[in-house]
Parts: C-alpha cells; sequence; structure tokens
C-alpha cells in the first residue's frame, strides 16, 4: 500500500542517524532516524552505523528500507519531515 501523501524516492545519508528524504510531491527535508525508532527488535542492526547507511528504496512501498527487512512508513516520515515543518 502507498503512502497516503506521497512516496519517498531519494535518500541520502547524512551523519549519525540522520537521513534526507525527498518524496514525490516535491518535499524533502532531513530526519533523524534515531528518534523514530528504538534500536531493538528488526532495527537493532541499525545500532551498527555502517549498517544502517546501507538504506535503500523499495518503489513497491514507497519507502525506505534495508536488507533485513525493516521499513519505515512513508505516512510517518512524511508527517515528520513535512507536516511538523508547516506546523512551525
Amino acid at each position: 500500500m502507498k503512502c497516503a501523501h506521497a512516496d519517498v524516492i531519494e535518500v541520502k545519508v547524512l551523519n549519525d542517524y540522520k537521513l534526507h528524504l525527498k518524496f514525490d510531491d516535491g518535499s524533502h527535508g532531513d530526519i533523524d532516524i534515531s528518534k523514530l525508532v528504538p534500536f531493538k527488535g528488526v532495527y537493532e542492526p541499525f545500532k551498527d552505523r555502517k549498517y544502517f547507511s546501507q538504506v535503500t528504496i523499495n518503489p513497491d512501498i514507497g519507502t525506505i528500507c534495508w536488507d533485513n527487512g525493516a521499513d519505515l512508513s512513508p505516512t510517518i516520515l512524511y508527517e515528520n519531515i513535512c507536516v511538523k515543518r508547516k506546523r512551525s
């Protein structure tokens, strides 16, 4: 199922656990993934920054993902980047 707002179409690893994301509606911004998920369970491998930096985009689901099957909702990403910025 695709995001109701927008799909992630580009990802760039910045520093630490920060990513720059671009959405298919033209919105973009930075997000700190360490503020969104505990590094436990499927996200535990994120403790290794080298592993974390292997993030890719799965166009079928419109979001970022990793080899172990971890992904994040494009809606959550969009809301944390775009909606919060508009409220500020």
